[in-house]
Protein backbone atom coordinates (compact mmCIF):
# COMPACT_ATOMS: atom_id res chain seq x y z
CA UNK A 1 0.00 0.00 0.00
CA UNK A 2 1.42 3.37 -1.03
CA UNK A 3 -1.30 5.73 0.19
CA UNK A 4 -0.93 6.87 3.80
CA UNK A 5 -4.68 7.27 4.32
CA UNK A 6 -5.09 3.53 3.76
CA UNK A 7 -1.89 2.53 5.52
CA UNK A 8 -2.93 4.38 8.69
CA UNK A 9 -6.20 2.46 8.84
CA UNK A 10 -4.75 -0.89 7.73
CA UNK A 11 -1.14 -0.73 8.98
CA UNK A 12 -0.46 -4.47 9.03
CA UNK A 13 -1.26 -6.51 5.95
CA UNK A 14 -2.99 -9.87 6.31
CA UNK A 15 -4.85 -11.27 9.27
CA UNK A 16 -3.00 -11.43 12.55
CA UNK A 17 -3.18 -14.79 14.29
CA UNK A 18 -3.47 -13.02 17.64
CA UNK A 19 -6.48 -10.92 16.52
CA UNK A 20 -8.90 -13.88 16.73
CA UNK A 21 -11.15 -12.28 14.15
CA UNK A 22 -11.13 -8.80 15.70
CA UNK A 23 -10.75 -5.85 13.33
CA UNK A 24 -8.73 -4.04 15.99
CA UNK A 25 -5.60 -5.06 17.83
CA UNK A 26 -6.00 -6.79 21.18
CA UNK A 27 -4.46 -5.83 24.51
CA UNK A 28 -2.12 -8.40 26.03
CA UNK A 29 -1.20 -7.31 29.57
CA UNK A 30 1.16 -10.25 30.12
CA UNK A 31 4.58 -9.51 31.59
CA UNK A 32 5.73 -13.14 31.51
CA UNK A 33 6.33 -15.05 28.28
CA UNK A 34 7.65 -18.47 27.35
CA UNK A 35 11.34 -18.09 26.75
CA UNK A 36 11.75 -21.26 24.68
CA UNK A 37 10.89 -19.34 21.57
CA UNK A 38 13.50 -18.20 19.08
CA UNK A 39 11.68 -15.02 18.20
CA UNK A 40 11.34 -13.85 21.78
CA UNK A 41 14.96 -14.67 22.57
CA UNK A 42 15.95 -12.29 19.79
CA UNK A 43 13.97 -9.48 21.40
CA UNK A 44 15.86 -8.08 24.39
CA UNK A 45 12.95 -5.81 25.13
CA UNK A 46 10.47 -4.90 27.82
CA UNK A 47 7.71 -6.77 29.60
CA UNK A 48 4.61 -6.29 27.43
CA UNK A 49 6.29 -7.47 24.28
CA UNK A 50 3.28 -8.23 22.07
CA UNK A 51 1.64 -4.79 22.13
CA UNK A 52 4.97 -2.98 22.00
CA UNK A 53 6.15 -5.00 19.04
CA UNK A 54 2.85 -4.52 17.19
CA UNK A 55 2.82 -0.73 17.67
CA UNK A 56 6.51 -0.51 16.72
CA UNK A 57 5.82 -2.45 13.54
CA UNK A 58 2.95 -0.15 12.63
CA UNK A 59 5.04 3.00 13.09
CA UNK A 60 7.94 1.42 11.20
CA UNK A 61 5.57 0.72 8.30
CA UNK A 62 4.46 4.36 8.28
CA UNK A 63 8.08 5.55 8.35
CA UNK A 64 9.07 3.09 5.61
CA UNK A 65 11.49 1.48 8.06
CA UNK A 66 12.46 -2.11 8.71
CA UNK A 67 12.00 -2.12 12.48
CA UNK A 68 11.15 0.10 15.42
CA UNK A 69 10.74 0.35 19.16
CA UNK A 70 8.32 2.35 21.31
CA UNK A 71 8.94 4.12 24.62
CA UNK A 72 7.10 5.82 27.45
CA UNK A 73 8.15 9.29 26.23
CA UNK A 74 9.82 11.13 23.40
CA UNK A 75 12.83 11.90 25.57
CA UNK A 76 13.24 8.18 26.29
CA UNK A 77 13.43 7.59 22.54
CA UNK A 78 15.88 10.46 22.02
CA UNK A 79 18.19 9.57 24.89
CA UNK A 80 18.20 5.89 23.96
CA UNK A 81 19.07 6.66 20.34
CA UNK A 82 21.95 8.93 21.32
CA UNK A 83 23.38 6.79 24.11
CA UNK A 84 23.31 3.68 21.93
CA UNK A 85 26.08 5.14 19.80
CA UNK A 86 27.92 7.70 21.93
CA UNK A 87 30.20 6.62 24.75
CA UNK A 88 32.78 8.21 27.00
CA UNK A 89 35.09 10.66 25.16
CA UNK A 90 32.87 10.71 22.07
CA UNK A 91 31.55 13.80 20.31
CA UNK A 92 28.08 14.63 18.94
CA UNK A 93 26.98 17.35 16.52
CA UNK A 94 23.49 18.69 17.14
CA UNK A 95 21.58 21.07 14.92
CA UNK A 96 21.56 24.44 16.64
CA UNK A 97 17.80 24.69 16.97
CA UNK A 98 16.59 22.03 19.39
CA UNK A 99 13.64 21.17 21.56
CA UNK A 100 14.45 22.43 25.05
CA UNK A 101 14.46 18.93 26.55
CA UNK A 102 16.98 17.72 23.97
CA UNK A 103 19.16 20.75 24.60
CA UNK A 104 19.09 20.09 28.35
CA UNK A 105 20.02 16.46 27.72
CA UNK A 106 22.98 17.56 25.58
CA UNK A 107 24.16 20.22 28.00
CA UNK A 108 23.46 18.62 31.38
CA UNK A 109 23.41 14.84 30.97
CA UNK A 110 25.96 14.11 28.26
CA UNK A 111 28.81 15.92 30.09
CA UNK A 112 28.29 13.54 33.02
CA UNK A 113 29.34 10.78 30.61
CA UNK A 114 32.21 12.87 29.25
CA UNK A 115 30.46 13.19 25.88
CA UNK A 116 31.02 16.55 24.20
CA UNK A 117 28.63 18.42 21.93
CA UNK A 118 28.82 21.00 19.18
CA UNK A 119 25.99 22.89 17.49
CA UNK A 120 25.71 23.42 13.75
CA UNK A 121 23.62 25.76 11.66
CA UNK A 122 21.30 24.18 9.12
CA UNK A 123 23.85 23.89 6.29
CA UNK A 124 25.97 20.81 5.38
CA UNK A 125 29.05 23.03 5.47
CA UNK A 126 28.38 23.95 9.08
CA UNK A 127 28.10 20.29 10.08
CA UNK A 128 31.19 19.34 8.07
CA UNK A 129 33.30 21.99 9.80
CA UNK A 130 32.48 20.53 13.22
CA UNK A 131 33.34 16.88 12.51
CA UNK A 132 36.13 15.44 14.66
CA UNK A 133 37.86 12.09 14.76
CA UNK A 134 35.66 11.09 17.70
CA UNK A 135 32.33 12.36 16.24
CA UNK A 136 29.90 9.48 16.48
CA UNK A 137 26.46 11.04 16.00
CA UNK A 138 24.82 13.85 14.05
CA UNK A 139 21.44 14.75 15.55
CA UNK A 140 18.98 16.95 13.66
CA UNK A 141 15.56 18.51 14.12
CA UNK A 142 13.80 19.49 10.91
CA UNK A 143 11.55 21.39 10.95
CA UNK A 144 13.08 22.71 14.14
CA UNK A 145 11.45 23.86 17.34
CA UNK A 146 10.27 26.64 17.45
CA UNK A 147 11.55 28.55 14.38
CA UNK A 148 10.80 25.83 11.82
CA UNK A 149 14.28 25.84 10.33
CA UNK A 150 14.96 23.23 7.65
CA UNK A 151 18.03 21.00 7.40
CA UNK A 152 18.76 19.21 4.09
CA UNK A 153 18.43 15.57 5.09
CA UNK A 154 19.97 13.94 2.03
CA UNK A 155 23.09 16.12 2.12
CA UNK A 156 23.62 15.51 5.84
CA UNK A 157 23.10 11.76 5.40
CA UNK A 158 25.73 11.64 2.65
CA UNK A 159 28.19 13.68 4.73
CA UNK A 160 27.72 11.42 7.75
CA UNK A 161 28.00 8.21 5.74
CA UNK A 162 31.36 9.31 4.29
CA UNK A 163 32.66 9.87 7.82
CA UNK A 164 31.15 6.78 9.48
CA UNK A 165 28.77 8.82 11.62
CA UNK A 166 25.28 7.74 12.74
CA UNK A 167 22.48 10.17 11.83
CA UNK A 168 19.40 10.71 13.99
CA UNK A 169 16.49 12.96 13.03
CA UNK A 170 13.68 14.12 15.28
CA UNK A 171 10.72 13.79 12.91
CA UNK A 172 8.10 14.88 15.44
CA UNK A 173 7.11 18.19 13.83
CA UNK A 174 6.70 16.68 10.36
CA UNK A 175 5.24 13.26 11.18
CA UNK A 176 5.60 10.42 8.68
CA UNK A 177 2.75 11.92 6.67
CA UNK A 178 4.87 14.94 5.75
CA UNK A 179 8.42 13.60 5.85
CA UNK A 180 10.28 10.29 5.62
CA UNK A 181 13.87 10.78 6.84
CA UNK A 182 14.88 7.16 6.20
CA UNK A 183 14.05 7.60 2.53
CA UNK A 184 16.53 10.48 2.49
CA UNK A 185 19.32 8.28 3.83
CA UNK A 186 19.01 9.06 7.54
CA UNK A 187 19.81 6.14 9.87
CA UNK A 188 17.31 6.67 12.68
CA UNK A 189 14.04 8.61 12.94
CA UNK A 190 12.68 9.45 16.40
CA UNK A 191 9.32 10.82 17.50
CA UNK A 192 7.63 12.24 20.50
CA UNK A 193 4.52 10.17 19.90
CA UNK A 194 2.79 12.45 22.41
CA UNK A 195 2.40 14.94 19.57
CA UNK A 196 1.08 14.09 16.08
CA UNK A 197 1.19 10.30 16.37
CA UNK A 198 -1.02 10.43 19.48
CA UNK A 199 -2.86 13.47 18.21
CA UNK A 200 -5.26 14.13 21.08
CA UNK A 201 -3.09 15.68 23.81
CA UNK A 202 -3.71 12.74 26.13
CA UNK A 203 -1.13 10.04 25.42
CA UNK A 204 2.59 10.36 26.23
CA UNK A 205 4.93 8.05 24.34
CA UNK A 206 7.95 7.95 22.04
CA UNK A 207 9.08 5.95 19.03
CA UNK A 208 12.24 5.12 17.12
CA UNK A 209 12.53 3.61 13.63
CA UNK A 210 15.47 2.47 11.52
CA UNK A 211 16.31 0.56 8.35
CA UNK A 212 19.63 -0.78 9.60
CA UNK A 213 19.66 -4.22 11.18
CA UNK A 214 23.10 -3.55 12.66
CA UNK A 215 21.65 -0.77 14.82
CA UNK A 216 18.92 -2.94 16.30
CA UNK A 217 20.93 -4.74 18.97
CA UNK A 218 22.69 -1.69 20.51
CA UNK A 219 19.44 0.27 20.58
CA UNK A 220 17.36 -2.50 22.14
CA UNK A 221 20.09 -3.20 24.69
CA UNK A 222 20.26 0.45 25.73
CA UNK A 223 16.47 0.73 25.82
CA UNK A 224 16.24 -2.26 28.12
CA UNK A 225 18.85 -0.83 30.51
CA UNK A 226 17.01 2.50 30.90
CA UNK A 227 13.55 0.95 31.12
CA UNK A 228 11.34 3.45 29.30
CA UNK A 229 8.68 0.87 28.45
CA UNK A 230 5.15 1.60 27.22
CA UNK A 231 2.20 -0.22 28.77
CA UNK A 232 -0.11 -2.49 26.70
CA UNK A 233 -3.16 -0.24 27.08
CA UNK A 234 -1.16 2.81 25.98
CA UNK A 235 0.08 0.86 22.96
CA UNK A 236 -3.53 0.08 22.07
CA UNK A 237 -4.57 3.74 22.36
CA UNK A 238 -1.56 4.79 20.29
CA UNK A 239 -2.52 2.33 17.56
CA UNK A 240 -6.09 3.62 17.55
CA UNK A 241 -4.90 7.22 17.24
CA UNK A 242 -2.72 6.39 14.25
CA UNK A 243 -5.78 5.40 12.21
CA UNK A 244 -6.70 9.08 11.81
CA UNK A 245 -3.14 10.43 11.50
CA UNK A 246 -3.28 11.15 7.75
CA UNK A 247 -6.64 12.93 8.01
CA UNK A 248 -5.60 15.01 10.99
CA UNK A 249 -2.27 16.08 9.51
CA UNK A 250 -3.82 16.97 6.17
CA UNK A 251 -6.25 19.39 7.86
CA UNK A 252 -3.50 20.75 10.12
CA UNK A 253 -1.27 21.39 7.10
CA UNK A 254 -4.07 23.31 5.40
CA UNK A 255 -4.95 25.35 8.47
CA UNK A 256 -1.32 26.22 9.23
CA UNK A 257 -0.59 27.46 5.71
CA UNK A 258 -3.71 29.62 5.68
CA UNK A 259 -2.91 31.07 9.11
CA UNK A 260 0.72 31.72 8.16
CA UNK A 261 -0.37 33.74 5.12
CA UNK A 262 -2.96 35.65 7.15
CA UNK A 263 -0.53 36.46 9.95
CA UNK A 264 2.18 37.53 7.49
CA UNK A 265 -0.19 40.20 6.16
CA UNK A 266 -1.31 41.44 9.60
CA UNK A 267 -0.01 44.84 10.70
CA UNK A 268 0.49 43.70 14.31
CA UNK A 269 2.72 40.77 13.33
CA UNK A 270 6.43 41.39 13.05
CA UNK A 271 7.52 38.07 11.55
CA UNK A 272 6.11 34.65 10.67
CA UNK A 273 8.13 31.44 10.65
CA UNK A 274 6.64 28.72 8.45
CA UNK A 275 8.43 26.65 5.79
CA UNK A 276 5.39 26.82 3.53
CA UNK A 277 5.89 30.55 2.93
CA UNK A 278 8.06 31.36 -0.12
CA UNK A 279 10.17 33.85 1.86
CA UNK A 280 11.16 31.19 4.42
CA UNK A 281 14.90 30.39 4.03
CA UNK A 282 14.19 26.66 3.92
CA UNK A 283 11.22 26.83 1.55
CA UNK A 284 12.91 25.16 -1.43
CA UNK A 285 14.53 22.36 0.59
CA UNK A 286 11.30 21.73 2.50
CA UNK A 287 9.49 21.43 -0.81
CA UNK A 288 11.95 18.74 -1.89
CA UNK A 289 11.94 16.58 1.24
CA UNK A 290 8.48 17.22 2.66
CA UNK A 291 5.08 16.25 1.31
CA UNK A 292 3.37 18.92 3.40
CA UNK A 293 4.78 21.82 5.41
CA UNK A 294 3.32 20.78 8.76
CA UNK A 295 0.86 22.10 11.30
CA UNK A 296 3.27 24.23 13.37
CA UNK A 297 4.07 27.87 12.78
CA UNK A 298 5.63 30.58 14.92
CA UNK A 299 5.18 34.33 14.84
CA UNK A 300 6.33 37.46 16.64
CA UNK A 301 3.81 40.09 17.60
CA UNK A 302 4.77 43.73 17.22
CA UNK A 303 3.07 44.91 20.39
CA UNK A 304 4.35 46.16 23.77
CA UNK A 305 5.64 43.42 26.06
CA UNK A 306 3.12 44.28 28.78
CA UNK A 307 0.29 43.66 26.29
CA UNK A 308 1.31 40.09 25.42
CA UNK A 309 -0.75 38.60 28.30
CA UNK A 310 -3.78 40.56 27.05
CA UNK A 311 -3.52 38.82 23.70
CA UNK A 312 -3.40 35.38 25.32
CA UNK A 313 -6.23 36.03 27.76
CA UNK A 314 -8.59 37.08 24.97
CA UNK A 315 -8.27 33.88 22.97
CA UNK A 316 -11.53 31.90 23.07
CA UNK A 317 -10.84 28.82 20.94
CA UNK A 318 -7.07 28.61 20.86
CA UNK A 319 -5.70 27.36 24.18
CA UNK A 320 -2.52 28.79 25.73
CA UNK A 321 -1.10 25.41 26.66
CA UNK A 322 1.96 23.23 26.34
CA UNK A 323 2.49 20.46 23.79
CA UNK A 324 1.50 20.35 20.12
CA UNK A 325 0.18 18.13 17.37
CA UNK A 326 -3.27 17.51 18.83
CA UNK A 327 -6.69 18.16 17.33
CA UNK A 328 -7.03 21.29 19.48
CA UNK A 329 -5.14 24.44 18.46
CA UNK A 330 -2.61 25.41 21.12
CA UNK A 331 -0.36 28.43 21.51
CA UNK A 332 2.62 28.93 23.78
CA UNK A 333 5.53 31.24 24.41
CA UNK A 334 8.78 29.22 23.95
CA UNK A 335 10.66 31.69 26.14
CA UNK A 336 8.70 30.54 29.19
CA UNK A 337 7.94 26.95 28.16
CA UNK A 338 10.10 24.76 25.91
CA UNK A 339 13.16 27.06 26.14
CA UNK A 340 12.79 28.21 29.73
CA UNK A 341 15.96 26.34 30.74
CA UNK A 342 18.08 28.53 28.50
CA UNK A 343 19.53 31.79 29.75
CA UNK A 344 18.26 35.02 28.14
CA UNK A 345 21.50 35.20 26.17
CA UNK A 346 21.13 31.64 24.96
CA UNK A 347 17.52 32.22 23.94
CA UNK A 348 18.55 35.35 22.05
CA UNK A 349 21.28 33.43 20.22
CA UNK A 350 18.73 30.94 18.83
CA UNK A 351 16.13 33.59 18.01
CA UNK A 352 13.67 32.92 20.81
CA UNK A 353 12.32 36.32 21.85
CA UNK A 354 9.74 37.16 24.51
CA UNK A 355 7.26 38.15 21.78
CA UNK A 356 7.62 34.84 19.91
CA UNK A 357 4.62 32.50 19.94
CA UNK A 358 4.51 28.92 18.69
CA UNK A 359 1.15 27.92 17.25
CA UNK A 360 0.12 24.28 16.96
CA UNK A 361 -2.75 24.22 14.49
CA UNK A 362 -5.65 21.92 15.25
CA UNK A 363 -8.45 20.66 13.04
CA UNK A 364 -11.00 23.40 13.82
CA UNK A 365 -12.62 25.37 11.00
CA UNK A 366 -10.12 27.86 9.64
CA UNK A 367 -12.56 30.79 9.82
CA UNK A 368 -12.96 30.26 13.55
CA UNK A 369 -9.20 30.17 14.12
CA UNK A 370 -8.61 33.33 12.09
CA UNK A 371 -11.45 35.09 13.89
CA UNK A 372 -10.13 34.07 17.30
CA UNK A 373 -6.62 35.36 16.60
CA UNK A 374 -7.96 38.55 15.04
CA UNK A 375 -10.19 39.31 18.04
CA UNK A 376 -7.37 38.61 20.53
CA UNK A 377 -4.98 40.93 18.69
CA UNK A 378 -7.67 43.63 18.46
CA UNK A 379 -8.24 43.41 22.22
CA UNK A 380 -4.65 44.56 22.78
CA UNK A 381 -5.53 47.98 21.34
CA UNK A 382 -8.73 48.49 23.32
CA UNK A 383 -8.57 51.29 25.92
Amino acid sequence: MENFETLCVHPISGKEEESRGSVTGLIYPATAYDYINGEELQYPGFYSTYNQKRLARIIANLEKGEWGIVFSSGMAAISTAVLSFAQQNDHIIFSKDLYGGTWSFAEKELPKRNISSSYADNTPESFAALIRKNTRVIYIETPSNPLLKIVPLKAIAELARKNGIVTIVDNTFASPINQLPLNEGIDISVHSGTKYLGGHNDLPYGALVSNLVAHREPIFTTAKMYGGSLSPDQCYLAERSLKTLALRVERQNQNALTLAKWLAAHKAVKKVYYPGLPDHPGYDIAGQQMKGFGGILSFELDIPANKLPVFLKNLRIVRPALSLGGVESLICSPAVTSHRYLTPEERKSVGVTDSLFRFSTGIEHIDDLVGDLDDAIAAVYLP
